[in-house]
């Protein structure tokens, strides 16, 4: 181990009881997507102290943040993405208080080495991977150019498995509210006068159910309405249902969002209705692999002892934006284990793993883990080359990749 990295080791080792009581802290006052204010300013102030410059609300998000440290050297700028949302009702039972610590601590590490490689590092506190109001809010920093100069990016998930894994592909997700307005009268005194939005949403809803007839393995639509009417006497004038319209790549959910908005317009031509179709949060993209980025991570994690449980590659049927950055820059969001038996994620165990001694000790590994990947592709600008045509190869060919 060269010299830099044992002081990478040093620095994570010293610094980790400060990283893991604010994962503790996170945990123990659980927020929702657009509510994270405790966790972004406990995590943005910690990185304040660290020496970092803090861009807080960043990107549209009152509970986003973006830290910076440029060592006004050359050298290539990395982006560790830090989440910290909860789940409504259950707590951190998806692991993000420690997430967000390991990433924070990950980038503090790089940042207390960057002034002798060059190059500059950047903590991004992105809320409400899990949806919710204002949520997705990677797709937020990509959208507003927060990746523009960033060449690549880095993350751990805490997973519920003895196991370590890979990154793993999911699918591109369109969350839609569905509107219908129409006309209130008297069912049986008045028909005649009203003009039923729940008959156009009762249209959508079978022609969503006709067309997955003639969809590929590669789609998912489901939904749900929400909103149907106030009183069986009284025609519905408006109605409001809620899909997630799913593709294993980009172009098809561009596709098929284009043949649902159609199925929208049909259904208000149909009933003299006036609809409407828009997401009600940002359009979260497919995961694209950069395979060389995650043989690093998993090259390095080996140094400490641990191995990668490999298993085929095939899609996810879940949803996250980290995929909205892997459009972008070379990205890898493996799998680190904070429990001994396999426990489902957003439970109760996963929820206490995710307080565990364990889960605690993965923010540690995971932090040095991400660091030393980093690292090795500050220190080799062939290496990073090789990364970001991988990248790129795997983005023009993501529709090709099989389920």
């Amino acid at each position: 181990m060269d010299k830099i990295r044992e002081e990478l080791v040093s620095f994570i080792d010293a610094s980790l009881p400060v990283y893991q009581d604010i994962a503790l802290q996170i945990h123990a006052k659980p927020e929702v997507s657009n509510y994270e204010f405790f966790a972004s300013e406990t995590l943005s102030e910690q990185l304040k102290k660290e020496g970092f410059e803090i861009e807080l609300p960043a990107a549209g998000h009152r509970t986003g943040f973006a830290a910076y440290y440029d060592s006004g050297k050359p050298g290539p700028t990395v982006a560790f993405l830090a989440e910290y949302d909860a789940l409504a009702g259950l707590g951190h039972g998806c692991g993000h208080n420690i997430f967000g610590a390991t990433s924070s601590l990950a980038g503090a590490a790089i940042k207390h080495v960057i002034d002798q490689t060059g190059g500059r590092v950047r903590v991004y506190g992105t809320p409400g991977e899990e949806g919710g109001e204002n949520g997705s809010a990677k797709g937020s920093f990509a959208n507003k150019g927060y990746f523009d100069d960033v060449d690549f990016a880095l993350c751990v998930h805490p997973g519920g498995s003895p196991e370590h894994g890979l990154s793993s592909r999911n699918y591109a997700c369109a969350p839609v509210d569905i509107e219908f307005h129409g006309k209130s009268a008297h069912a049986a005194g008045d028909p005649e006068d009203g003009i039923n939005a729940l008959d156009a949403q009762i249209l959508v809803y079978n022609a969503i159910g006709l067309l997955r007839q003639q969809l590929t393995d590669r789609i998912r639509i489901h939904g749900i309405i929400v909103k149907g009417g106030t009183a069986p006497n009284v025609i519905p004038d408006y109605t409001l249902a809620k899909y997630y319209i799913r593709a294993a790549d980009i172009d098809t959910l561009h596709e098929l969002y284009a043949k649902v908005e159609k199925i929208v317009e049909g259904a208000a031509a149909q009933t003299g209705c006036t609809g409407s179709m828009q997401l009600y949060q940002n359009l979260v993209e497919n995961m694209v692999l950069t395979p060389s980025l995650d043989a690093l991570y998993e090259k390095n994690l080996e140094l400490f002892g641990e191995k990668i449980t490999h298993k085929p590659d095939k899609v996810s049927p879940g949803s996250s934006d980290v995929g909205n950055v892997s459009q972008k820059v070379p990205t890898i969001q493996p799998h680190i284990s904070i429990s001994d038996t396999k426990i489902a994620g957003h439970s109760i165990d996963m929820c206490n793993a995710s307080k565990s001694e364990k889960g605690l000790a993965a923010i540690g590994l995971g932090a040095k883990v991400l660091a030393f990947t980093a690292l090795d592709l500050f220190q080799d600008a062939e290496l990073l080359a090789k990364v970001k045509e991988d990248h790129r190869w795997h983005v023009e060919h993501q529709k090709e990749m099989p389920l």
